[in-house]
């Protein structure tokens, strides 16, 4: 006998076959094709995304180290403003670095020159912490800027407790520089530390700028930063400053703008020497008077500065901006009962908000070399020296600052007639800052405070100045995300100082969230092009609260398209 034949048919069998309905071949395939497409689905949910998860988890239960970790760096009395303090400020740089180094990164110690006191001496300044972690030219590369100074403080200032002994109570740590910026500077190494502790390598390649001369004006930062340009910088291409805090308690917040800041000195030089005011008074033209009346003449009430020209180049609202301010979580009367204040300069949220943000403001900070001591004292000063400043918002420019309320006081002296001697000049001349809010920085931002908040961040702008800010945007040319981890009542630059625990350890799991959102970003090379090709980091998508991965309802079904049309070919071929 021959072996039979497997593929053939006599002529009824093939006819019988020919004679099945259609519908039942088509059940078949359409039941293999649902099959492969809902074993797909759980493909969704990638191990990749869930490792935030995991991280988050990791943060949570580290807590207690990263609280002895800022323990130990608010005990070092980093003070910039004070030049004893110096060796203070060079053991900070030193302990942020050999962080750095422990979590597999490089760490230089980058000088920034030197300054001459006024008793002539020649002293270097402290470095600036340069941190690099990774170079990977698949990966986006991030610049995040902290710095490591504070402000002076003692415990007879009005601390309940000592400034440089960390000290918890209520879910609160107190100390100088907790908020102002020692915890957001920790946050950031801590969240590598997360990455490492899970086995995660970092989604970004990541530079870190630590300084130690903020507080001061950021000496020496800029000009070096030029230097690094085209090799520490060369690859940035976003940067993340957390230096601010959030507008409301409690309210997570994205700040896109920083008001600038010409920092005035009018000195009034008149006699000599001190005299007696019995003596003298009456006889001579004083200089305190004349400065008095210089001051007074800055503003014509109700917030309004008297300087002419001062408002031309501000900036015209928009509609647009004016939808920002209403979605803002603030409420005017909590804020006055927060700083104390017997009433505000305006009775509405949008007009307080407009200024202290987007209109410019003059501050009076005091008079040095008047007599200021408790108790009585008859003196006539020889000189005297006031101090105060103009916040400007942007499209105003310091330098125009300066030249307009220099020609406003020596005007206004003129017309007193004084003999005595005037000189004006702005010791500090920074600029303002405002970002472009569609930068897709800012989606990072928003999905990162998601992920952990569980709610969008108040798009806010800062009264307040952060001068390195807009030297790096001039210097790297890049975009810049301010990401602030500190609440609206930490209380920097004055007594009792602190961060929420929740807060601190919160900003650890943002910053990660952040890392990891701007790798979805598209790449330089897809943006130009106009694709919707976005950086691989295993097939992570964006993230929901708590870590998990994003559901995206259009992905699914792509997902399942695909597996269908792939199921479809299998049944095909099974059926011939």
């Amino acid at each position: 006998m021959r072996p039979l034949n497997p593929r053939r048919r006599d002529a009824g069998s093939s006819a019988a076959m020919d004679g099945e309905p259609t519908t039942q071949k088509w059940q078949i395939r359409l039941g293999i094709c649902l099959l492969i497409a809902v074993m797909a689905l759980p493909l969704r949910a990638s191990s990749s995304e869930s490792y935030m998860a995991k991280l988050f988890k990791h943060v949570d239960a580290t807590q207690e180290q990263y609280v002895q970790e800022l323990r130990e760096w608010v005990a070092v009395q980093s003070v910039s403003a004070f030049a004893e303090r110096r060796h203070d400020m060079i053991r900070m740089a030193e302990m942020a670095a050999e962080r750095v180094r422990s979590l597999g990164g490089v760490a230089e110690l980058a000088g920034v020159g030197n300054l001459t006191t006024p008793d002539g001496e020649v002293v270097q300044l402290p470095p600036v912490v340069l941190g690099t972690f990774g170079d990977d030219p698949a990966k986006p590369t991030v610049m995040a800027y902290g710095h490591l100074d504070v402000q002076p403080a003692r415990k007879d200032d009005g601390w309940d407790s000592d400034p440089y002994v960390l000290t918890e109570k209520d879910g609160k740590l107190y100390g100088r520089g907790v908020s102002d910026n020692k915890a957001p500077v920790l946050a950031w190494l801590n969240s590598i530390e997360a990455f490492r502790s899970i086995g995660q390598p970092l989604p970004v390649n990541l530079r870190l700028v630590f300084e130690s001369l903020e507080e001061v004006g950021s000496m020496g930062l800029a000009e070096l930063l030029a230097r690094r340009r085209h090799t520490f910088l060369r690859d940035v291409e976003h940067m993340c400053v957390s230096d601010s805090e959030w507008l409301s308690v409690g309210v997570p917040a994205l700040s896109y703008g920083l008001r600038g800041n010409c920092y005035f000195f009018a000195e009034v030089t008149g006699t000599n020497k001190d005299l007696h005011s019995g003596t003298y008074g009456g006889s001579v033209h004083e200089a305190l008077g004349d400065l008095v009346a210089l001051m007074s003449s800055l503003e014509s009430g109700a917030g309004n500065i008297a300087v002419p020209g001062l408002y031309d180049s501000v900036a015209p609202l928009t509609r647009e901006e004016e939808e920002i301010y209403e979605k803002i979580h603030f409420d005017p009367e909590e804020f006055r009962k927060e700083i104390e204040a017997p009433a505000l300069l305006y009775p509405t949220k949008d007009k307080i908000l407009m200024h202290r943000w987007r209109y410019p403001a003059l501050s009076l900070h005091g008079i040095e070399g008047a007599f200021a001591d408790p108790g009585v004292k008859t003196v006539i000063p020889r000189r005297v020296l006031g101090k105060f400043s103009i916040r400007i918002v942007p499209n105003m420019d310091p330098d125009v600052v300066e030249d307009q309320v220099r020609r406003h006081l020596e005007a206004v002296f003129a017309r007193r007639k004084s003999p005595n001697k005037l000189r004006v000049w702005a010791e500090v001349k920074a600029k303002p800052w405002v970002a472009n809010v569609t930068d897709p920085l800012y989606t990072a931002g928003r999905r990162a405070f998601q992920a952990v908040h569980g709610r969008e961040p108040d798009l806010i702008r800062e009264g307040a100045t952060i001068p390195i800010v807009a030297d790096l945007e001039r210097v790297v040319g890049k975009g810049i995300v301010l990401l602030p981890i500190g609440g609206a009542d930490d209380a920097p630059h004055s007594q009792n100082e602190k961060v929420d625990r929740v807060n601190y350890i919160n900003g650890i799991k943002l910053f990660a969230a952040f890392l990891h959102e701007v790798a979805q970003l598209p790449t330089a090379a897809t943006a130009a092009a106009g694709a919707p090709g976005f950086r691989s980091l295993g097939g992570a998508r964006s993230l929901e609260p708590n870590g998990g991965p994003a559901r995206s309802t259009t992905s699914a079904k792509a997902a399942v398209l695909c597996c269908a049309l792939l199921g479809l070919q299998v049944a095909r071929r099974a059926g011939e």
